[in-house]
């Protein structure tokens, strides 16, 4: 029986993110835009069943709720030649319509005061599943709605459904250019905050790197928001393949977490793909994307850190260390070489693991989809769990700290009833990020399980981590 999986989409990023997450999986499954099986897909092998559910009619449906506080993301979606493929009644826009005004405080009251309406739509989906797995929730953490309103969805999602897993995908600002958003570290840090207590999982979609390898490996200036978000869409979509086209492990998305996370608080993971190709490169003859691909050169490929969609800091030290390692590889592609790749990975010391855990990288062999001509005999995802994340945690605990000494932009959060008698909250924010760091620090030492025992179980999201995870170990 298939895992279901409920998919939120939270603000502007996240609609659009999960529009195109959508797409692909129409693509990949042979579902036109109006939610019909194409004819030439009838005798597929997939699982539709873990995104999709069937209407009276036979046609597909998004397990999927969109939610934002203005309607402009959700209106051109509805617009769109994809507007059949959506119930509806999964489509939640506040009546008013005025948005957060990019200010945390005001998406999570707002989040407070609707939750009756935006939980009657999610317990409804979650009533229709047979066997539900969890959530996926697309979000932002810079803005007003994805990351205030996300944020108190996610502390509910915890509270209301246990033993549920969320996973996140997560987009974090970029660095490179100044912001519109004067209060986004703020924003950043609350949110950072419910990530890492009410969050399973949080794939981290770093805008920095995004535009690099926009810019640097696939040689687009100026990158729009659709090419972007086209990336992003790439890595959800490899990322759940496991899930859609089943084989004897990492089967669901218990089996895909469970590896990757060996305590509750290292729960965020970075990302790599390749080879990357645009959708220009499919009829262009002039780019040299098309190359002979093995499974050595993509898994080697994946460990290089310019195709990592996380822009962390130079490791001056040479300290940090992989926590550990998946990576998914689709294409044609025989087991014993990977069992090669491996070795000669390991034998080249390509990748350095931290010294109290094991020191393996993972490797799931993916179908893909026939109906997606791809230019490449062999493609790759790696996730995985690295130290050095924690420097994109020090620039926002940086940010958050020059505002915060001058106690700039703080009049608009005081108006939030959250906020109201005292900007506790904020730092309270601004210490479980520190402690995240301080935690990611200490991962890279040999006494790290010394030091997690003497931190203590944390709180209530923290057990529900450690709950999954040993029902996974019992049951895997």
């Amino acid at each position: 029986m298939p895992s279901e999986i409920i998919t939120l989409q939270l603000g502007q990023c996240g609609n659009q993110i999960g529009f195109e997450f959508w797409k692909r999986l129409c693509l990949e499954h042979g579902i036109s835009p109006s939610g019909v099986l194409e004819d030439f897909a009838t005798d597929g092998m997939d699982r539709k069943d873990v995104f999709f559910y069937q209407a009276d009619d036979n046609h597909y449906i998004p397990r999927a709720v969109l939610l934002d506080l203005e309607p402009r993301v959700i209106n051109a979606i509805m617009g769109s030649a994809y507007s059949k493929l959506y119930n509806p009644e999964n489509v939640y826009l506040s009546k008013h319509g005025g948005g957060a005004g990019n200010n945390w405080a005001s998406g999570y009251s707002q989040g407070d005061k609707l939750q009756e309406e935006i939980f009657d739509i999610i317990d409804r989906e979650a009533d229709g599943s047979d066997s539900l797995e969890g959530f996926i929730l697309c979000h932002s953490i810079a803005g007003g709605t994805g990351s205030g309103m996300g944020s108190f969805i996610m502390e509910r999602l915890a509270d209301r459904y246990p033993k549920k897993l969320i996973q996140t995908f997560s987009v974090f600002p970029n660095q490179d250019e100044i912001s519109d958003v004067v209060v986004q570290p703020y924003n950043s840090m609350l949110t950072l905050k419910r990530l890492t207590t009410a969050a399973d999982s949080v794939v981290v979609l770093d805008n920095t790197a995004l535009n690099r390898i926009a810019c640097d490996r696939l040689h687009i200036q100026n990158p729009s928001f659709s090419q972007i978000n086209n990336l992003v869409s790439t890595i959800m979509s490899v990322s759940t393949t496991t899930l859609r086209y089943p084989s004897y492990m990492n089967n669901n998305l218990m089996g895909l977490m469970a590896p990757l996370i060996p305590t509750p608080q290292l729960h965020f993971l970075m990302t790599g793909y390749t080879p990357l190709t645009s959708d220009s490169d499919v009829n262009s003859h002039e780019t040299v994307n098309v190359r002979k691909t093995t499974v050595l050169d993509v898994m080697r490929r994946l460990l290089q850190p310019k195709n990592m969609m996380v822009s962390t800091g130079p490791d001056k030290a040479n300290h940090h260390r992989y926590i550990s390692i998946l990576n998914i590889i689709q294409g044609e592609v025989d087991p014993t070489q990977v069992h090669k790749s491996l070795q000669r990975i390991r034998d080249r010391k390509m990748a350095h693991f931290i010294p109290w855990g094991p020191t393996s990288i993972q490797v799931a062999l993916s179908r893909s989809s026939p109906y997606v001509q791809s230019n490449h005999r062999v493609s790759g995802l790696m996730l995985a769990n690295h130290t050095s994340i924690c420097s994109l945690f020090e620039r926002a605990l940086n940010q958050y700290d020059k505002l915060r000494k001058r106690g700039a932009f703080l009049d608009q959060f005081k108006r939030e009833d959250i906020f109201k008698d005292s900007l506790d909250e904020l730092d309270d924010s601004r210490e479980t990020v520190d402690c995240l760091v301080q935690e990611y620090e200490a991962a890279t030492r040999e006494d790290y399980m010394q030091f997690s025992v003497k931190r203590g179980a944390g709180g209530p999201a923290d057990s529900k981590s450690e709950d999954a995870r040993s029902a996974t170990s019992s049951g895997v």
